[in-house]
C-alpha cells in the first residue's frame, strides 16, 4: 500500500488490511456535506459507517490519509473496485452543508499537490476521465457510475474550480511549472495548451531557425539567436490564437481539427506549432 507524504496517517482497521488491493487509475474529488477537519473525518469513518474515502481534507489544507492509495475504498461506487483490478483513489474535502460553497484557496493548493503525487506515484495519467473507467482526474457526480443513486457532489463551484484552477494546476505542475494557480478567467484548455507553450519555448528555435534559413537562403548566415529576440511576439500571437480557439474545446476535442485551426490561426506569426489538447495518455 501507498501512503502519501504530506498526510496524517490515520489508518482505518480493519478495513486497511482487510479490502482488496487495486491498482489505482483515477483520483475522484468530492465534498463531504459537512465542515470536518480530517480527524473527525476518521471517527466518522471509524464509528458511524462502513463506508471510508482514501483521504480527508479540512478546510485549511490539512489532509489525513486512511487507507493506503493501492487498496480499495468505498467512497466512489463502481469506481471503487473493478473486474480487471484498478480502481479509484477518494478524497472527501471539509464543505457546508449542502456542499454548495467554494474551496478554499488552501484546500485547492492540497488537491494540486495530492494529484501531482498520485500521477507520479501510480501514473494516472492528466485528463479529466472520458468515461466511468476511462483512467484519469475527475469528481463524484462527472459519472453516474461513480454514486448509487446520483449525486450533486460536488456543487457548482467547486465544479467550476476543479475545471478551471485544480485540475490545470495538477497538469501545469506535473509538467514542471511551479507558478501558482490563480483562480482568473483562465479555461482549462487554455491552461492545458499554455502549459504545452511553456514546454516548447526552450525549443522554438530550431523551429525558427530551419524556418528563417529558408527564407533567408543566399543573404548570409542566420544568427538564431538574434531570431530568438522575436519570441516575445511569437509567443503572443500564438496564445492570442489558443483564447480564440477556447470556445471549440470541449471535453471530445478533435484534436486533428485544433491542430489545423491552431496553425491557420498562427500563420502570419511564422512559426507552426503542432498543440496536443489531450495532454498525455499514459494509462
Amino acid at each position: 500500500m501507498a501512503w502519501y507524504p504530506g498526510a496524517t496517517r490515520m489508518e482505518l482497521q480493519p478495513e486497511s488490511d482487510s479490502q482488496h488491493a487495486i491498482r489505482p487509475t483515477q483520483f475522484i474529488m468530492h465534498s463531504i456535506a459537512a465542515p470536518w477537519d480530517e480527524k473527525r473525518m476518521y471517527e466518522y469513518w471509524r464509528d458511524s459507517t462502513n463506508l471510508e474515502s482514501h483521504f480527508g481534507l479540512d478546510y485549511d489544507g490539512s489532509i489525513g490519509q486512511f487507507i493506503g492509495t493501492e487498496t480499495r475504498a468505498d467512497a466512489n461506487y463502481r469506481a471503487n473496485e473493478r473486474p480487471d483490478g484498478t480502481g479509484a483513489v477518494s478524497i472527501e474535502t471539509a464543505s457546508n452543508l449542502k456542499h454548495t460553497d467554494a474551496w478554499t484557496p488552501e484546500q485547492m493548493e492540497q488537491l494540486i499537490r495530492l494529484g501531482v503525487w498520485l500521477h507520479q506515484r501510480h501514473g494516472i495519467p492528466l485528463r479529466i476521465c472520458r468515461t466511468a473507467s476511462d483512467p484519469g482526474f475527475g469528481y463524484h457526480r462527472l459519472h453516474s457510475d461513480w454514486a448509487v443513486s446520483g449525486t450533486d457532489c460536488p456543487g457548482d463551484a467547486r465544479v467550476k474550480q476543479f475545471r478551471e484552477v485544480v485540475f490545470p494546476g495538477i497538469v501545469a505542475r506535473a509538467n514542471g511549472n511551479t507558478s501558482p494557480v490563480e483562480e482568473e478567467d483562465m479555461t482549462p484548455e487554455q491552461a492545458k495548451q499554455l502549459t504545452n507553450l511553456d514546454k516548447r519555448v526552450s525549443d522554438l528555435h530550431k523551429v525558427l531557425v530551419p524556418y528563417m534559413g529558408w527564407q533567408y537562403k543566399g543573404k548570409g548566415k542566420v544568427d538564431a539567436w538574434a531570431l530568438l529576440n522575436n519570441l516575445s511576439a511569437q509567443i503572443t500571437a500564438q496564445t492570442a490564437a489558443i483564447k480564440a480557439l477556447a470556445g471549440q474545446l470541449g471535453d471530445d476535442v478533435d484534436t486533428a481539427a485544433v491542430v489545423a485551426a491552431v496553425e491557420k490561426a498562427i500563420s502570419d506569426a511564422v512559426v507552426k506549432v503542432s498543440v496536443d489538447v489531450t495532454g498525455p495518455t499514459n494509462s
